[in-house]
Order: structure tokens, then sequence, then C-alpha cells
């Protein structure tokens, strides 16, 4: 089963920046802020926008990249001063696969990726913050087959099929406490959009669609009496739907220029809502059956990426601004969210012509933050994350 508390994060992990998606799911993808949708490289393509697939030469690119993630462990000081904690820090190894097959016909082409889009650790030893989250974890894998068609010389589009596995543990410690775990599996699709009007002016469109994340499992509550609930439960979380607006322009130099506008729909999360199979008890029943108001709004996320070509290397680097989705009401230790600004840097080296290798690196710093609500009555500090990845390209 799934948890019910685990989705919101479920929810915000499918967005690294606001929340904790991870868009930046490739070597290239993070070396360049995930500014790689106009302007794509190799078998990335298959995931950041498939339209590009129509264009690439006639042949087959596979590429698998090791990301690893390192999560801060996340400060909440009181403002009275009487609480000052650190949630435990996180570390992740997370794999990537991308294929791209050679041409179908004259028009036609069809990748596979296999990603982690998302995903989300948030342990706390100490009160106040073990009475919400003493542990919300998060584990998220997408596979998306797509297909791109080219239209004519200089447009092309495609369609894919998204299907999201989730699994996670949600526990949360005080006089009454909590015990979920689960799974789920659910689907929905994306398209994409590539205009190259000239050999250096590239357009990129891509839209990924609203997901509803249900969940069906077991749940366990506990009263200071001791076991309340021990039963079915389930919960329906929406991942948002994202639209990516992309262009880049290549000079003289080899050097190509990128600028990614992205609109994320976090309003379409309202409240969280659980639902028991059985009676949780008259007086808990307030505790854990009553929706929780979320009100998250929609988030614009601006990226910038730089890629410079030479004979054996490819140079990248790329920066982001990102906003927070969760308003001061909603925030709580679960998921101390904040803005922030990121910056990155990769490289790229042609082994031989059907082999590549690189490295790529992403550093995220995010804002502290203040909040006073029913939850916490403090600020959120030293949330920042980095992000590294290596990866093997080839190309028959």
């Amino acid at each position: 089963m799934k948890r019910l508390t685990l989705l919101p994060l479920l929810i915000s992990s499918a967005m690294y920046a606001s929340g904790y998606k991870i868009p930046e799911t490739s070597l290239n993808a993070i070396a360049l802020s995930a500014a790689n949708v106009a302007h794509g490289h190799g078998a990335e393509n298959a995931y950041s926008n498939p339209a590009n697939m129509a264009f690439m030469k006639d042949e087959q690119n596979i590429e698998a990249d090791l990301i690893y993630i390192g999560l801060d462990p996340v400060r909440y000081k009181s403002n009275d001063g009487t609480t000052d904690i650190n949630a435990k820090s996180e570390t992740f190894f997370l794999p990537s696969l991308n294929y791209v097959s050679k041409e179908l016909g004259n028009n036609a082409r069809v990748g596979l990726s296999i990603v982690v889009p998302g995903g989300l650790s948030k342990r706390w030893s100490d009160s106040p913050a073990v009475e919400q989250a003493q542990e919300f974890t998060l584990e998220v894998v997408e596979i998306n087959p797509t297909a791109a068609f080219k239209i004519n010389e200089k447009l092309a589009v495609a369609v894919g099929f998204r299907v999201v596995t989730t699994s996670g543990i949600v526990k949360s410690k005080a006089a009454v406490s909590r015990d979920m775990t689960g799974d789920s599996i659910d689907v929905g699709y994306n398209l994409a959009l590539a205009y190259k009007p000239t050999q250096a002016l590239e357009f990129g469109l891509t839209y990924r669609s609203n997901i509803n994340l249900s969940v069906e499992g077991e749940a366990k509550l506990y009263s200071p009496a001791g076991l309340t609930y021990d039963g079915g439960a389930s919960v329906t979380v929406p991942l948002p739907a994202t639209l990516n607006a992309a262009v880049a322009y290549t000079f003289a130099s080899k050097t190509t220029v990128e600028f990614v506008y992205e609109r994320v729909n976090w309003s379409a999360y309202e409240y969280l809502d659980f639902n028991y199979v059985g009676n949780v008890g008259g007086n808990l029943s307030p505790y854990f059956d009553d929706p929780i108001t979320k009100d998250w709004k929609d988030t614009n996320v601006y990226r910038l990426g730089i890629t410079h070509e030479m004979d054996k290397y490819t140079l990248m680097a790329g920066a982001v601004r990102d906003e927070s989705p969760i308003p001061d009401k909603s925030l709580n230790f679960e998921l101390p969210d904040s803005d922030s600004i990121s910056i990155s840097a990769g490289i790229r080296y042609d082994y031989s012509k059907s082999i590549n290798v690189g490295f790529s690196a992403l550093y995220s710093m995010r804002d502290s933050r203040k909040a006073i609500n029913d939850h916490v009555d403090g600020e959120f500090s030293n949330s920042n994350v980095l992000i590294m990845s290596a990866g093997l390209g080839y190309k028959f």
C-alpha cells in the first residue's frame, strides 16, 4: 500500500525544484539544469523531448547513467529558541537508461526511458518533528516508451505512455501515531514538439499529463491504549501536469544557449484525504480521517543551459531558478520546501565514434524559510541538494 501521507511527498517528489521532483534524469540534463528541451543530445532525447528523436542520425543510441543524490540534514529552529534540531542526511544512487531506435521507415523513431523522476526521504529523530514525520521515504520509477514522427524537415511531434511505480514508508511517533508502507502503479501520457526553422534556431515544447496516484493498502494506527486500527486504507493524490517551452540558438562557435520556461500545475493538490475500510475510532477520527488542506500553488521554473562542442569534448553548464509550491500554512516537517537557485556543469568525451563517457554535477541552494502555522513556528534552513552523474553512451 502506499502511504497516504507519503503521497504528498510523492507529488512533490515528482518535481525536483518545486518540491522534490527530479527533472534531471540524465547526465546532460544534470549538466544543463534540465535546459535540454529544444536542443537535444543523443539517447536522452527519449525523455527530455522525444520529438527530437526524429532529427537524429539513422543509428541506435543507448545511454546508461548512475546518478548520486545527497540531501543535507535540514535544520529547524523554533522562534522561541527552545527547539534546534536536524533531520538526518540522505544519500541515494539512482540508475537511468535511455534508448532511441534507428529510423522506422522514413519518418518515425521510437524510444524508451527508465528513469527516477522524483523521490524523497526525510527522517527526524527529535520532537516535535517525529510527531509528523519520523520517516517519510518515497521511491518513484517511470517507464516511458515514446514514438516520434517527422512531419517535414523542420517539424516533428511525439507521443509517449508513462507508467509510474511508487513505494514508500510513512511513520509518525506521538500519542497518536501511524505506521504505513505501500506501493502503486499509475499511468499517464506525454506529448512533445520540435521545430527547427533554421540550422541554428530550435524550439521545443513538451507536456506531461497529470497522474492521479491511487493507493490502496494497509495501515496501522496507534493511540495511548495501543493498536487502534489494522486494516485497509486508500488515498488519491495528483502528480501535477507540467508544461515546458524552450528556445535554443547555436552560434558559429558551436556554442548553444537554451532557455526553458516550465509551468507546473501544483494547484491540483488541494487537500489530502485518507480513507479507511474500517472504523478508526470516534475520538481518533478527526486526527486520522479528516481531510488535510494543502492548497498548493502553480509554480514557474526558469532554466538556462549552455553547450560548447569541440572535436572530442562537449562542455556544458546551466542554472535554474525554482519556486516552492507550498504555502506557509501548509509547510511542515514532512516536506520543508523553499525556493531555490541551482548551478550545474558537465563534460562529455567521445572515446570513439561509437562510445562516449561523461560526468556532470548540480548543486541546489535552497532558501531558508520561516513559517507560523498549526505545525511549525520557526525556521527551516540547510536544505541544499547535490546531484552528480556518470554516464556511458553507445551508438550502433
